[in-house]
């Protein structure tokens, strides 16, 4: 654990004391050889399915994939912030990266705290880079206004966690994953114990996001710079999704009844934000609306408390973290030219940058599950985990996979057919840097087809 920690807190003095012209090419090196480090996580060696370092910071098949895309994703942003943030001044350069330094930082700690509490408190400080990055670096005028939906939707949900995490130390006397697993089995069964039981899940519900309290999602992608849609996309959204999958162990007479309400509501949110998709004048916008979507089957899984549900859910997690990253930069690419996010001003771009068409033909097809990518098998598991629970549900997963394709191809027919419009010449042509990139992203995800067991989590 700590040959990836290490590095990354020796890049906060490196980011401060370098000289300015070698900031960015220093960085993103010492960045992607930490994420070539972390990928030894995925060679498992473990027979109890705990490695640990020490008693605090442990890694197990859930959080590595997790872990290794923490680190992964960091070369990628600082790579993707290049051409917006270099105009500015050095100092506020430095500051950008330390505070996508710090958000690795802490997402580690979070992934990897055997110690529920310290998990809570990395789970709450990564809102603080988040929010300074969206409110400092966002495009509009609307960031302040992004900044505090996302500030209180996150932190309404996250105290009743606090309570819960309190009182469960007060029953059980620990609060670590690995004695909790081996504790006595919670008798649940009264009124107090159900609210108990929302309180730990709320937090993770909102953060996921779950349909309903999924609002500061799109507000806070559409007014953050790249690297801000980045990670929420990539790695925060996936922060509730593992919280969820900590906590269901310790949850269960309970949630067999509680958890109705909240898988309809997953289920219908893929319908309701796919119907959503098909409409949007916005770009980044379209891709947070579609990330509510995955997110809604990946809530889904998890609630079932199935092995199946659980490892669908992982691989959709990671996956999804890869193609949306994928999208949120090849959106950020075509705005930084034709400076509009509006898909009907921005159109026919096949034209004119060819082989960027063919990175968002691949990026959409993965979005919509294409047959052999690791996407599509996380989804299958999860709709056949639904199917078992509940035949109904195949109404709705089958229609959300058809919206999705819907919306996808909709998404590529508007930004790169068709003619292009007559205001937009002269646009610079892409850069290695911006090719490198998406290769980046994409080759690790054609990458898992091969080896989808390590992205499996538990169920070996």
């Amino acid at each position: 654990m700590l040959k990836v920690l290490v590095p990354t807190l020796m890049l906060f003095p490196t980011i401060w004391l370098l000289p300015s012209k070698w900031l960015w090419s220093a960085t993103t090196a010492h960045s992607l050889l930490i994420a070539f480090i972390s990928l030894t996580w995925l060679a498992w060696a473990s027979e109890t399915g705990w490695s640990t370092s020490n008693m605090y910071l442990a890694t197990d098949p859930l959080s590595t994939p997790l872990l290794v895309l923490t680190c992964w994703l960091l070369p990628l942003m600082i790579l993707a912030s290049q051409n917006h943030v270099y105009p500015e001044p050095v100092s506020r350069q430095r500051l950008y990266i330390t505070l996508l330094t710090s958000l690795q930082t802490f997402l580690i700690m979070a992934f990897g705290a055997t110690e529920i509490i310290m998990f809570y408190i990395m789970f709450e400080a990564t809102l603080i880079p988040t929010l300074i990055i969206i409110t400092r670096w966002g495009n509009q005028t609307e960031r302040l206004n992004a900044g505090t939906y996302f500030l209180f939707y996150t932190l309404a949900g996250s105290l009743p966690l606090l309570v819960a995490l309190l009182i469960l130390q007060q029953t059980t006397g620990t609060l670590s994953i690995l004695i909790l697993q081996y504790s006595q089995p919670l008798t649940l069964n009264s009124w107090g114990h159900s609210i108990w039981w929302a309180g730990c899940l709320i937090a993770f519900l909102v953060k996921m996001p779950l349909y309903g309290v999924h609002l500061w999602l799109p507000k806070a992608h559409v007014e953050a710079p790249v690297a801000g849609s980045m990670v929420l996309a990539a790695v925060l959204l996936k922060l509730g999704g593992y919280g969820m999958m900590r906590m269901m162990v310790m949850l269960d007479p309970l949630s067999k009844e509680l958890a109705y309400p909240f898988i309809v509501l997953a289920l219908w949110g893929i319908l309701m934000t796919g119907s959503i998709c098909l409409r949007q004048t916005d770009l980044k916008s379209l891709i947070a609306y579609s990330s509510v979507s995955h997110m809604g089957l990946v809530a889904g899984g998890i609630l079932i408390q199935t092995p199946w549900g659980f490892t669908g859910a992982i691989i959709l997690m990671i996956a999804h973290g890869l193609v949306s990253s994928a999208l949120f930069c090849l959106a950020n690419t075509a705005y930084e030219r034709t400076h509009s996010r509006t898909m009907v001003l921005a159109r026919g771009l096949q034209v004119i940058f060819p082989l960027t068409a063919v990175w968002w033909f691949i990026a959409n097809l993965a979005n919509l599950a294409l047959p052999p990518l690791p996407n599509l098998m996380g989804e299958l598991m999860i709709i056949t985990t639904l199917f078992s629970w509940s035949p109904w549900t195949v109404m709705l997963t089958g229609l959300g996979t058809l919206i999705t394709a819907a919306y996808s191809l909709y998404l590529f027919l508007m930004t790169q057919r068709g003619p292009a419009p007559t205001h937009i010449k002269g646009l610079t042509p892409f850069h290695t840097r911006e090719h490198l990139l998406m290769m980046l992203h994409l080759l690790p995800v054609i990458l898992l087809v091969l080896n989808p067991e390590l992205v499996w989590g538990w169920c070996h």
